[in-house]
């Protein structure tokens, strides 16, 4: 069960629709997927996901880190010890959080695989089928009342808005939106910290008073400023989540100190994969938050990671799991599947994934 190689593949699949939010427009999925290989062959698959505008870090340098440092600290030792190996791995080089949380799923995907398990299994449950929410991009009011209509027809019941980037005109956005679908689908809306403090509270209370009844408001103002982001929680009664505010679990700890939000986005590919995320989930229930694990522009392989914590060790409230689900195509051979607002995880060894198209 020894370690032998370590590959790095670049993989590039279309967007049956752009994705636009506050910070970016994207109509292509563009990752690094890593993949260890042991001695008998076995082999187990992870992703690390470009998202220039959140991360800062690049597939050429994902793809670096995972060739240099972090092939390193595995090759040549043995899948049995993944705890050591998820230490060393976490130790290995400073920062390139997409890049651990590759290497971190692979080492879980071939821990799994080796005992002939599926990942959902290995991290403690039966449970193969979790539910996401799904993303309504930025745009004018007609646009987002058009795509959430057309979504709702998909089979989600849940939609987060993507606003942020024109706080007049976000009201009349989302009230176009809850208009549209009624009160039976839930929403949410994701500002990608395009508000400052004061544009945050005026447009929340105002979605409060026409009655939008939000889910809750995601990351309102900019990722350091915890102070504003504080000043946002107290002054309304939507409840507000931190997302790019936290990377890891020094961050989380910071914004429990501060009293900054009442939830918390957990993201494989910010905090480092499988490992550090089950801590931020158990440190932020223990303190109270509400929690959603959610996705970057990911791929079946991070998204199924991520949809196989929440299986495992579940969330507050919906996730945010609908990335894979935008691609024309899937750029893998197995994996998951959606069925609607459903993410149906293979019952086969590791995250199921066969090899990559």
């Amino acid at each position: 069960m020894t370690i032998t190689e370590i590959r790095c593949h670049r993989l590039t699949a279309p967007l049956h629709t752009p994705f636009v939010t506050a910070l970016r427009s994207t109509s292509v999925l563009e990752t690094t997927v890593v993949e260890i290989v042991d001695n008998d062959g076995r082999r187990g698959f992870g992703e690390a996901p470009q998202v220039w505008r959140v991360t800062g870090e690049s597939l050429a340098g994902a793809e670096a880190c995972l060739a240099g440092p972090l092939t390193d600290v595995v090759r040549g030792r043995s899948i049995s010890d993944l705890a050591d190996l998820l230490v060393d791995v976490a130790a290995a080089v400073v920062g390139n959080h997409g890049a651990k949380a590759a290497m971190d799923v692979a080492l879980h995907d071939l821990a799994a695989r080796t005992l002939g398990v599926s990942l959902p299994a290995f991290l403690g449950t039966s449970r193969r089928q979790v539910d996401t929410d799904v993303t309504v991009s930025a745009g004018d009011a007609e646009a987002l009342r058009k795509t959430a209509a057309e979504r709702t027809g998909d089979g989600f019941s849940v939609l987060k808005l993507k606003v942020g980037s024109d706080a007049q005109g976000d009201v009349d956005r989302v009230m176009a939106v809850r208009e549209a679908v009624g009160p039976g689908v839930r929403l949410r809306v994701d500002a990608n910290q395009g508000w400052t403090p004061r544009q945050a509270i005026a447009v929340i209370h105002a979605l409060e008073d026409a009655r939008a009844d939000l889910e809750f408001v995601e990351q309102p103002v900019p990722r350091h400023d915890l102070q504003g982001l504080a000043r946002v929680t107290a002054a309304v009664d939507t409840p507000v989540m931190a997302d790019e505010s936290v990377f890891g679990l020094r961050d989380l700890v910071a914004v429990i100190e501060h009293g900054a939000a009442d939830l918390v986005n957990v993201k494989l590919a910010k905090c480092g994969g499988l490992g550090p995320a089950r801590t931020m989930l158990q440190v932020a229930r223990e303190h109270g938050m509400g929690t959603i694990v959610g996705s970057m522009m990911e791929g079946p392989i991070g998204v199924g990671a991520a949809a196989s914590l929440v299986a495992a060790h579940g969330s507050t409230y919906t996730s945010d799991l609908d990335a894979a689900w935008w691609t024309a195509h899937s750029p893998v051979v197995g994996g998951l599947e959606y069925d609607g607002a459903t993410i149906v995880l293979p019952d086969a060894p590791g995250l199921g994934v066969e090899g990559l198209k």
